[in-house]
């Protein structure tokens, strides 16, 4: 299929396609006799696993490694298991963050409301 068949199915621009090429993720491609690239079927999936790799937090060089390891079949489940608990340690953290920063937010924002009364209250 060409870039832009593949930029449909999988909502991913062709800038990021031809990087994710030259990264080393999509290797399954190959050049037609025009030099237009040729994607096989299997790159929507790999895309997509990209995709969902960088959604929980997957570097790029993390993710070639995980490609890397699927496509010599020389990750196993203990392997997989110990990376998702990373990454589900880092989203841990990042998550405590966020509630520590909502807290800091709602006590301002209180703050200000209470300010917000007491001038109302004043200029009446």
């Amino acid at each position: 299929m060409k870039i832009s068949e593949l930029e449909q199915r999988t909502g991913v621009s062709r800038h990021t396609l031809r990087y994710y090429e030259k990264q080393g993720l999509l290797l399954e491609v190959s050049r037609q006799g025009n030099n237009y690239r040729d994607y096989p079927e299997q790159a929507v999936k790999r895309v997509n696993m990209v995709r969902q790799l960088k959604d929980l937090g997957f570097s790029l060089r993390e993710i070639f490694d995980v490609l890397d390891a699927l496509r010599k079949d020389t990750m196993d489940c203990a392997q997989g298991a110990v990376l998702m608990a990373q990454k589900r340690a880092v989203v841990d953290a990042k998550i405590a963050e966020l509630e520590a920063l909502r807290l800091l937010l709602t006590e301002e924002q209180q703050q200000l409301e209470r300010s917000a009364k007491a001038q109302d209250l004043q200029h009446q």
